[in-house]
């Protein structure tokens, strides 16, 4: 316990404490660090909370705290976006509404009054919505040319996925298409067929074992073990109260009362509210088909759209700082001002990038009144192809102002993938690989 305790302290300090700079989402450039010791009291009162919200303690409190507070550091430092922190922070907003409490929970048991047998039937296909959304949006990432070519599957079957298993089949020319493909239909098939009933347990069974080999091969943290937890969801809603009795037969026959169903104006306020989240949920990952370019290279994409796994890149960047005022030219090293972590996930993300930029004019010296100028040379390589210079190096970054969707100094890259056997990557300095 006292090993774990101090491996956390160590992660929260490389994460958030220790670095010079953290990256911010538009519009949260006031979520700062709490002072002193701050991060790690807030951090051991998230888990509280979690605790809490597991137990059905103080249910409606906690999961607004809950919420807030997940929300909190995951906008402490854009760099550190996965998907299953937004995810979290997601089911921790739908709790709030939701009326998980009324059945085997600290809340229910002493306060008799709020146990009931069922649940309002918007709460669960509430959450079936929020898993189908993350399942199809991740379908439909995987519909480009690249993954139907079977890449980065070939990669990652060569340089990263290793057993004896996989090993004795990696090096046909079939094994990344079919991996590929079968990954597809998964992630678009999933959710219609978890919600027929014939083929629901066996679909469970598939997403499971997909989850545990993607836990086992690559470093996704909690994200599998989360879409689990978030699968059941599909199942019947009594499978709880079925496990119960086979420890506690009574259990699924309490002396529990059923909710009235509520008013007429109650329920055009939750349908509005169901209605309008999941609206939301559908428009903000199909945002990225109105930018031009191509889902594959604007990366600009990427956030709040479920795009996990879905590229191999490699960057060089070379930063040059010019002050106006002597005419002189530096070469900045991102490492000298980010660490490994932030710099593979700043990749060429334009806004991070353009962000570092600014960062640059506010801790470098200069000789007058003018302020300085930063231009960027950026080269990437996606999916083995040879690199190419993604960023206008004329432009002046730090001066340019916020736009939304496509920025007019981020160019058109493009090219057809290199022979099978080939990678341009090798002798690259690989500064970002994707993640989820």
């Amino acid at each position: 316990m006292v090993a774990e305790v101090v491996l956390m302290r160590n992660q929260i300090a490389t994460y958030w404490i220790q670095p010079r700079f953290l990256f911010k989402y538009y519009g949260f450039s006031w979520v700062h660090l709490w002072p002193g010791n701050g991060v790690y009291i807030h951090w051991t009162v998230f888990g509280v909370l979690a605790a809490f919200i597991a137990a059905g303690f103080l249910y409606r409190i906690s999961a607004v705290l809950f919420f807030l507070s997940c929300s909190y550091f995951f906008l402490l430092d854009e760099g550190r976006y996965v998907n299953h922190t937004y995810l979290m922070c997601l089911f921790g907003f739908l709790l709030i509404f939701i009326p998980a409490h009324r059945a085997f929970s600290v809340d229910a048991w002493l306060r008799p009054k709020l146990r009931s047998q069922t649940a309002p039937a918007w709460a669960l296909w509430l959450l079936r919505a929020q898993m189908a959304v993350v399942y199809f949006f991740a379908g439909i990432a995987k519909v480009s040319s690249d993954w139907l070519h079977g890449e980065p599957m070939r990669a990652w079957l060569t340089h990263i996925i290793h057993s004896p298993l996989i090993d004795r089949f990696s090096h046909y020319r079939w094994t990344p298409y079919l991996a590929s493909y079968a990954a597809l239909l998964l992630d678009l098939l999933a959710a219609p067929l978890l919600l027929w009933r014939r083929t629901r347990l066996a679909t469970f069974c598939l997403v499971v074992f997909f989850h545990i080999l993607n836990e086992q091969f690559f470093p996704i943290g909690v994200f599998p073990w989360l879409a689990i937890a978030g699968t059941t969801t599909f199942l019947s809603p009594s499978w709880p109260r079925r496990i119960m009795s086979l420890v506690r037969p009574t259990a699924a026959l309490l002396s529990i009362k059923k909710v009235a169903p509520l008013p007429h104006k109650k329920q055009i306020l939750v349908f509005s509210f169901v209605a309008t989240y999941v609206a939301i949920q559908i428009l903000v990952p199909l945002a990225h088909f109105f930018y031009p370019g191509g889902i594959e290279w604007t990366y600009a994409e990427h956030h709040f759209a479920w795009q996990m796994m879905v590229r191999r890149k490699s960057t060089t960047a070379f930063f040059y700082v010019t002050d106006p005022n002597n005419g002189e030219t530096y070469q900045v090293k991102p490492r000298d001002y980010l660490d490994p972590r932030q710099i593979a996930r700043m990749g060429w993300r334009p806004d991070m990038v353009q962000q570092f930029a600014r960062y640059l004019t506010t801790v470098m010296l200069r000789a007058g009144p003018e302020p300085l100028k930063v231009q960027v040379r950026m080269f990437v390589s996606i999916n083995g192809r040879k690199p190419q210079l993604v960023f206008d190096p004329n432009v002046d970054l730090a001066a340019e102002p916020h736009v939304w969707g496509r920025p007019r100094w981020l160019l058109q890259i493009h090219g057809p993938l290199p022979p099978v056997g080939q990678d341009f990557t090798q002798n690259l300095f690989v500064t970002s690989s994707e993640g989820d």
